[in-house]
C-alpha cells in the first residue's frame, strides 16, 4: 500500500522525495477522477452541440470595468489559504503535519506566508482588471456554450459532492457521529459515494436549469465521465488501504511474510482468536465476524481473492514485523479486494456507456442505462464489503444496497418513460431554444 506518493515513487522507482508525503494517494486519485470525468464532460457535451442537440446563451457581460472590492477580497482569501497551508506544510513542526487531513482542517499554518499571498493575488487580480480598464466601461453580449461551463459544474460537483459524502456516511455511521460531530463531518476520512451522487446531481440539477443547459442531454453527456470517475476514486481506495475492502475471507491467513497463504483446518478460528483486539471493537464478537472462502483459481494470483493491505493508511490491522514507519499495520487475515473488482468492472462498463451514447437517440435513455449498471453493481459487490446494516421488516440491507437498488429502479422507470415519450425518434430532432423534447 502507498499512503501517500513518496511511499510510491521511493518502492516503484527508488526515488526518495520527501515533499511528496504532502500528498495521499487517495487524494491524488480523486482529483485524478474529477479532471477525467471533466474532460469526458466536455467532450460530450462538444459533441452534442455540433450534432446541434445543446445551443449556446447570450449573456450581457461589462467589459472594462476595474476590479471590484469582491473580486479582490475573494482573490485575497483564495491566495491567503494557498500561502497559510502551502508554505506552512514546509515550515510548520511535522508533529502537526504527520496527518495531512487532520493540518489541512487546523488552523496551523504560517501567518506571513497567508497575507503575502493574499496580497499578491489580489493585486494580480488589480493589475489584470487595470489593464483593460476602459475611460467608459461597456455592456457586451457573448455566447456562452454548456461545455464552456464544465469548470462550474466540476465546482458544484465537488463541493456538493463531498458534502453529501459527508452526511451520508454520518447517517450510516451515526454512533461514530454523535460521539463526534465535529470530527466526523469535517475529516477527510469517510466518504460515501452515493452521497455524495445525490447531493451533486440535485446541485447540477439547479445549475443546468438556471443556465438553460438541457437536463437529459447534460445527464448523457455526464454519464461516461461518471463511471470512469467512479473507477479511478476506487483505484485509490485500493492503493490507500482506507478501509473500503471486503469481507474476510477465510481460505486463507496472513504469513509472516505478509502474504497470503492457504488456512489449514482450524488456523482460520485460531488467526481470529489471537487478533480479537482487531476484530472485537468492530464487531463486537468473533461470531459476528462476517466471512467467506474462497480460493483463487490457478490463473490468478492469490491476492486477487485474498489482500492483507499492508501499511494501509488507516492503520487497521497487526503491526508489520521490523517496520519503523508512521504506516506498519496489515490485516492479520485477508479480505476481497473489493476496490479493485469495483475498477475493473467500471473500467468495463464505461466503455460500454461510451459504446452506446450516440445509438440511444432518446435523451436521458443513456443516463438511465448509467443508473442501472451502477446500481447492478454497486448492489451485488455489497454483498461482500464490511458495512453497517439496518434492520428493515426482518431484512438487514447496507445502506448502499438500498440506494442501489432504488438508482436501478430508477433508471428502469427513466428509461421506459422517456422511450415511451419519445416513441418513434430515431435521430436527433433540435428545436431552437431546447434541446430536448423532454423536460
Amino acid at each position: 500500500m502507498y499512503p501517500n506518493l513518496y511511499f510510491a515513487l521511493k518502492d516503484l522507482f527508488g526515488i526518495s522525495l520527501p515533499y511528496l508525503r504532502f500528498i495521499n494517494s487517495f487524494g491524488f486519485f480523486v482529483a485524478l477522477s474529477f479532471i477525467a470525468a471533466a474532460i469526458v464532460l466536455t467532450k460530450e457535451l462538444m459533441r452534442k452541440e455540433r450534432e446541434g442537440l445543446l445551443h449556446y446563451r447570450e449573456e450581457m457581460v461589462w467589459i472594462g470595468k476595474p476590479a471590484s472590492p469582491s473580486e479582490l477580497s475573494l482573490n485575497f482569501l483564495l491566495g491567503f489559504i494557498l500561502g497559510f497551508k502551502l508554505v506552512g506544510l514546509f515550515t510548520a513542526d511535522s508533529a502537526l503535519t504527520a496527518n495531512i487531513q487532520d493540518y489541512l482542517l487546523s488552523m496551523q499554518g504560517s501567518w506571513a506566508a497567508g497575507i503575502i499571498g493574499g496580497l499578491l493575488f489580489a493585486g494580480l487580480k488589480f493589475y489584470e482588471k487595470n489593464k483593460q480598464k476602459l475611460p467608459q466601461p461597456q455592456e457586451k453580449k457573448v455566447r456562452i456554450w454548456p461545455h464552456d461551463r464544465v469548470g462550474d459544474l466540476t465546482i458544484y460537483a465537488f463541493i456538493f459532492g463531498f458534502a453529501g459524502a459527508k452526511i451520508f456516511n454520518s447517517l450510516e455511521t451515526w454512533s461514530d457521529f454523535v460521539r463526534d460531530p465535529i470530527g466526523s463531518l469535517f475529516s477527510f476520512s469517510g466518504l460515501t459515494f452515493y452521497g455524495g451522487l445525490i447531493c451533486a446531481a440535485l446541485a447540477i440539477w439547479y445549475y443546468a436549469r438556471k443556465n438553460g443547459i438541457g437536463f437529459w442531454h447534460l445527464n448523457d453527456a455526464a454519464a461516461p465521465g461518471l463511471m470512469l470517475a467512479y473507477a479511478i476514486g476506487r483505484i485509490g481506495c485500493q492503493v490507500s488501504g482506507d478501509g473500503d475492502w471486503g469481507i474476510l475471507n477465510s481460505a486463507y491467513i496472513t504469513a509472516n511474510t505478509g502474504k497470503p497463504v492457504l488456512a489449514g483446518p482450524g488456523e482460520f478460528s485460531h488467526a481470529l482468536q489471537q487478533n480479537s483486539q482487531v476484530y472485537l471493537p468492530q464487531f463486537g464478537s468473533l461470531d459476528k465476524v462476517p466471512h467467506l472462502a474462497i480460493k483463487a483459481p490457478s490463473f490468478l494470483p492469490d491476492w486477487f481473492f485474498a489482500y492483507t493491505y499492508p501499511h494501509n493508511v488507516i492503520g487497521e490491522g497487526a503491526h508489520i514485523l521490523d517496520c519503523n514507519t508512521q504506516y506498519c499495520s496489515q490485516l492479520p487475515i485477508p479480505v476481497f479486494p473489493t476496490p479493485l473488482y469495483e475498477t475493473l468492472t467500471c473500467l468495463g462498463l464505461f466503455f460500454i456507456l461510451w459504446s452506446l451514447r450516440k445509438r440511444l437517440r432518446v435523451p436521458g435513455t443513456l443516463f438511465g442505462v448509467y443508473l442501472i449498471l451502477n446500481g447492478v453493481e454497486r448492489f451485488l459487490v455489497e454483498h461482500i464489503r464490511v458495512n453497517s446494516t439496518y434492520n428493515l421488516f426482518g431484512f438487514h440491507p447496507t445502506q448502499a444496497e438500498l440506494i442501489s437498488f432504488g438508482l436501478v429502479v430508477a433508471g428502469v422507470l427513466i428509461y421506459f418513460n422517456l422511450k415511451r415519450q419519445n416513441k418513434g425518434l430515431s435521430s436527433p430532432e433540435p428545436a431552437p431554444g431546447s434541446d430536448t423534447r423532454v423536460e
